[in-house]
């Protein structure tokens, strides 16, 4: 059985307050996007991962698709048989575009289908997030508007597909940690579930992302691509995550040339 997991792009992102746990509470919409990977699992005389594309840093077995896989073995023994897992990885990692959290997710999926758990949504988003914060969103995987860690979400009613999307990712390591360092968290200036009401050309105007700013002053070459989109006709650009990926969205059709002095990769749709 094979499943395409999907990446995701950040329509605002808001530092709102730093929890005693360690964690911070952020608003934000994920938009689901249509840069795949690639994932199947098949009957198997014991497990393994093969992994596939893109070179994914640390074990295999580190793999979120793996703890996955683990993780429901664990709850569901009984029904949980041995499969070869393959992933072709073509998500950027590390970019911002929650390429990993989506493959930990869909595995959820892909083994509650094939070996028909019948776990709702709710109960796979709660296992989710055993996995990652942003998991949970790759379970709905539809638009959403996101509090908490990112686990909290409610539908919102955003359609892009009027549009072209550019998203840039440049070869560059943004170091989550220090960018979060350098945020002071405050409350949103703008209320994220009104964002369907607000047309797209004025989102310049209302719509922001915290990191942005600590981000681009490690790394001012992404503040460059963000303009280069602007200049080149974006009508809305941003930084997605935590960096570094960048996309711009466009009238239907147009897109913008990057001339930055570091290797970047290019998506379009």
């Amino acid at each position: 059985m094979v499943v395409f997991p999907n990446c995701k792009i950040n329509i605002g992102l808001y530092v709102t307050n730093k929890r005693a746990d360690g964690y911070h509470d952020l608003e934000t919409v994920f938009y689901p996007v249509k840069i795949n990977d690639v994932l199947e699992i098949v009957p198997a005389g014991e497990t393994n991962i093969y992994l596939h594309g893109k070179t994914v840093a640390g074990k295999a077995k580190d793999n979120l698709v793996w703890k996955a896989y683990q993780l429901l073995e664990t709850k569901y023994p009984d029904k949980i048989k041995y499969v070869d897992i393959h992933l072709l990885k073509n998500i950027p990692m590390g970019a911002g575009m929650g390429g990993g959290s989506a493959d930990g997710a869909f595995m959820l999926r892909l083994l509650n289908d094939f070996f028909q758990l019948g776990l709702d949504n709710s109960t796979l988003a709660k296992y989710a997030l055993e996995l990652g914060s942003d998991c949970p969103f790759f379970v709905y995987n539809t638009p959403q508007y996101a509090t908490g860690r990112g686990e909290q979400m409610q539908p919102v009613s955003i359609d892009l597909s009027a549009y072209s999307i550019q998203l840039i990712c440049p070869q560059v390591h943004v170091s989550t940690a220090t960018a979060f360092k350098m945020l002071t968290p405050k409350p949103a200036p703008f209320d994220l579930r009104k964002l369907p009401e607000l047309p797209i050309e004025q989102w310049v105007e209302y719509i922001g992302n915290d990191f942005e700013e600590p981000v681009f002053i490690q790394h001012p070459e992404l503040k460059s691509i963000k303009e280069q989109l602007y200049r080149q006709g974006a009508i809305y650009s941003a930084m997605s995550g935590s960096g570094s990926t960048l996309y711009g969205i466009f009238e239907k059709g147009k897109k913008a040339t990057i001339d930055i002095p570091i290797p970047i990769e290019t998506f379009y749709l």
